[in-house]
């Protein structure tokens, strides 16, 4: 290991440090997510001055000049878009009994995709998008479609769709079960786990821009404004819950079950500290 890259090293774990523990400077055992998130966007504002606050739903298209090329003529011709076509279909057709996805969600499903995940008072846990289309579809006699796989990630492509340029608007209600599933996917995003010994953080906050073999690394912060994904590597869509499980295989960790309430609270926390950037999924990623 050089000098230069232990130093780095040392100084993106200082950072890690203080943005795991950014409540610490209020009450003791106090949660603050306003004040997480104040301090994860202004780390990655000040860690990449040049980019504005809504670039960052770029991910890695949005680390350097030559990859945002890439993402432009990416967009001209989206791969997305097979996915986003059936998606939409998918959603406007009646189920069995007659009614559609539109009859479980707000406004009819349309333009609702920044309010995902929330915090459901009434079953004390929190809900994803994605559990809410499985949910709409057992209610209505339908057997639900995989997390992982290409119907969920095209339904969730067209909603997502309906909502581009919308800021993420996640609420974090006065409940202490709500704060309480919040900090748990705080926690899971900066503890190391597998045979690598990686937190999420390792990744996206300590070397964004970076490679790691053939990829780059995108940011934390609106990593998941941009879901559900087009991967080159997966030839196909991803889900949140593929992107998830796929990131505790590749530390050589044991992924949880897709929406276990672990990976509900990881993708709770990640929403919230990137309230205000802009809805851009889908997207497509290398």
């Amino acid at each position: 290991m050089t000098r230069r890259f232990a130093i780095r090293a040392a100084i993106a774990t200082l950072a890690l440090g203080v943005l795991a523990l950014a409540p610490a400077a209020h009450a003791a055992g106090a949660v603050d997510p306003a004040a997480d998130k104040a301090a994860f966007q202004k780390f990655f504002t000040s860690k990449f001055p040049k980019l504005k606050p809504e670039d960052f739903v770029n991910g890695p298209y949005s680390m350097n000049e030559d990859l945002h090329k890439q993402w432009e003529e990416k967009e001209q011709f989206p791969p997305y878009e097979f996915s986003l076509e059936a998606g939409k279909e998918m959603f406007s057709t009646p189920f069995k009994n007659g009614k559609t996805y539109a009859d479980c969600f707000p406004n009819q499903g349309i333009g609702i995709r920044q309010n995902y995940p929330y915090f459901d008072e009434k079953e004390g846990k929190v809900v994803t998008l994605e559990l809410a289309l499985n949910r709409c579809r057992e209610a209505n006699g339908e057997a639900p479609f995989s997390y992982v796989k290409d119907d969920m990630a095209a339904l969730t492509a067209y909603m997502a769709f309906t909502s581009r340029g919308k800021p993420m608007d996640i609420k974090i209600p006065d409940d202490p079960r709500a704060l309480e599933a919040y900090q748990k996917g705080k926690e899971y995003f900066y503890t190391r786990r597998g045979q690598l010994n990686f937190s999420c953080a390792t990744c996206h906050i300590q070397s964004p821009g970076e490679r790691i073999r053939a990829e780059v690394l995108a940011p934390a912060l609106g990593i998941l404004n941009a879901m559900p994904i087009y991967r080159s590597e997966w030839s196909g869509m991803g889900t949140t819950s593929r992107r998830f499980t796929t990131c505790n295989s590749q530390i050589r960790g044991v992924p949880l079950n897709p929406q276990d309430d672990e990976y509900r609270n990881l993708e709770y926390y990640l929403s919230y500290v990137s309230n205000g950037l802009p809805i851009s999924g889908p997207g497509a990623r290398p």
